[in-house]
């Protein structure tokens, strides 16, 4: 307990110190890389000593079974094909709907015509979606 009171404290004044210092030395030029080297400087410090206090130097393994490492790998591909539909559905949106706005200032009729190909595009990430849960279910 005494150990994380301690890192506790380490860790406030390794954020205190530099904006401390940042806002004394804000007349001068050159203080705010001065704080921000000694923000890493401490920030990296403060990791040194957490890895000293809380670990013990004890390592547990878990046993391993076929059975775990294969719910493993369908959390991980349920997980990209989740996130990699969403970012081709972000891309996508992202020029539909840029060309979609360009051409409802010129001609405000196209609205439908607009929206359906922007909702075709967001789509994408919906169909990852399903995927992902039929991988899990």
């Amino acid at each position: 307990m005494a150990a994380k009171i301690i890192l506790v404290a380490i860790l406030i004044f390794s954020m205190g110190i530099p904006f401390g210092g940042y806002l004394l030395g804000k007349k001068k030029e050159g203080s705010t890389k001065a704080a921000l080297a000694l923000n890493i400087f401490l920030f990296f410090g403060t990791l040194v000593v957490a890895d000293m206090l809380l670990f013990s130097g004890h390592i547990y393994a878990a046993e391993a079974s076929a059975e775990a490492s294969a719910e493993g790998w369908r959390y991980l591909a349920a997980a990209l094909s989740t996130g990699l539909s969403c970012i081709g559905a972000g891309v996508a949106v992202a020029s539909a709907a840029s060309a979609a706005i360009g051409a409802l200032s010129e001609d405000s009729s196209i609205m439908g015509k607009a929206l359906i190909f922007v909702a075709l595009a967001e789509s994408i990430a919906l169909y990852g979606l399903l995927i992902s849960f039929s991988i899990l279910g």
